[in-house]
């Protein structure tokens, strides 16, 4: 592996971590505390303090008493708030599904409120270690206690929005909207109305690159790729799609060209692909689709009976659904000069469907509630499909829907 892809592979990995924003704004903070001291102890700061008797603060001890009280302080609220975290995360874990806690851990707003209570602890031990016992008190650095006891405010009043916070987090709509908003929003920003098409390029010489890793194909360099393609005169062709598990040493690109492919092209273009445990969602959109579908299966299982929320889910993945009637990911990446060099096979509307609502309807096709959302969604569905493009697709799920309906109505 490249040092490139390495680096690429791990900062999407570390983007991602729950410590990621926390270890920023510490890092922020520790800076203030730095200005703040050169302040304190500039010829400003000196006459400041001199001139506003309330800044004043001359004694060491009670300077070193305030903030290893604010110190201890936040540490606690730290250790609470993130015990929190842990039980919401444990708790949809459990009655969700283990995939939705991707979604959840890159909350950026608990993340931040983390970090700023860290980054106060930080702010507080660096204090800590710069107070000094001198007659005039004027090395006392009163303004950044002051400032540290403005912060532990601030804390307090977080504190309380961020129990309000977590609490609703861990409801089972707020989870299902947020995979649903997170999804609609990667769709929004890549899928297109564009024509299913094949490759032109499949008669020339090939060779093909096989799997680094056992992983999940998670994507690929896009840039760069396209940069090789112009580079090297060739075409690339993606063989499985993204999110597909690929064993170690199997085909999983295929490079055509005219020209004689050499060991180092090869290892160039190979580089390109990014193979890595993980469900982002940022990074596939289908992903989403999976998490919803998962979230109604687990709610449809006996350890949890919760068919309510297995119809959130439902109507979650419908919204989504209408909205990829007619629009898939590009199966072309072009170069600059707009010549199609990359082909990447993507799932279609047919699949994800399919994929998605026939486990739950196996689950759940015995509970009234679950028959009755199935034919309202379904409807709808077929009236938004002004094309009908998937006439018979709806057609026949109306009708198995129905026929079971009616069956389990005869039998009761």
């Amino acid at each position: 592996m490249s040092a490139n892809k390495w680096i690429r592979i791990y900062y999407n990995k570390m983007v991602e971590s729950i410590a990621f924003y926390p270890a920023l704004i510490a890092t922020g903070f520790l800076g203030l505390s730095w200005a703040m001291l050169v302040l304190d102890f500039s010829p400003f700061g000196k006459e400041l303090k001199s001139s506003l008797s309330w800044l004043s603060l001359k004694d060491a001890g009670t300077a070193r008493t305030i903030i290893s009280t604010v110190a201890g302080a936040i540490i606690s609220l730290t250790v609470f708030s993130f015990s929190m975290v842990m039980i919401v995360l444990n708790q949809a874990a459990s009655q969700m599904s283990n995939r939705v806690l991707t979604s959840m851990i890159e909350n950026r707003f608990q993340q931040v409120i983390l970090g700023i209570y860290i980054g106060t602890i930080v702010y507080a031990l660096f204090l800590l270690s710069t107070i000094r016992d001198i007659s005039s008190g004027i090395y006392v650095p009163a303004l950044s206690i002051y400032l540290l006891i403005v912060l532990t405010v601030i804390d307090i009043f977080l504190f309380i929005y961020f129990l309000d916070y977590v609490t609703q987090t861990v409801k089972y709509e707020t989870v299902i909207n947020r995979v649903r908003n997170h999804t609609f929003k990667i769709m929004e920003s890549e899928f297109r109305e564009v024509a299913r098409e094949e490759p032109t390029w499949l008669n020339l010489p090939s060779a093909l690159i096989t799997s680094q890793k056992s992983d999940y194909f998670q994507g690929f360099n896009e840039s760069k790729l396209l940069e090789l393609t112009e580079k090297y005169q060739v075409k690339v062709n993606f063989l499985y799609r993204k999110g597909d598990f690929v064993i170690k040493g199997t085909p999983c690109m295929q490079v055509f060209g005219k020209g004689k492919t050499d060991g180092d092209m090869l290892k160039n273009i190979a580089d390109c692909a990014d193979f890595y445990t993980g469900q982002p969602i940022d990074k596939n959109a289908d992903y989403g689709f999976r998490q919803l579908a998962e979230i109604a299966i687990k709610a449809l299982s006996p350890g949890i009976n919760d068919p309510g929320t297995a119809v959130l889910a439902l109507h979650a993945l419908f919204a989504l659904l209408e909205c990829r009637l007619y629009k898939q990911l590009p199966n072309f990446s072009e170069t600059q000069k707009g010549e199609a060099t990359i082909f990447l096979p993507t799932s279609d509307f047919v699949e994800v469907f399919e994929n998605c609502l026939q486990p739950i309807w196996k689950y759940g096709k015995e509970d009234d509630y679950i028959q009755t959302t199935f034919l309202k969604m379904l409807n709808q569905i077929n009236q938004k499909d002004h094309r009908n493009t998937y006439e018979s697709l709806f057609a026949s799920w109306l009708k198995k829907v129905q026929q079971h309906r009616d069956a389990n109505a005869l039998e009761n």
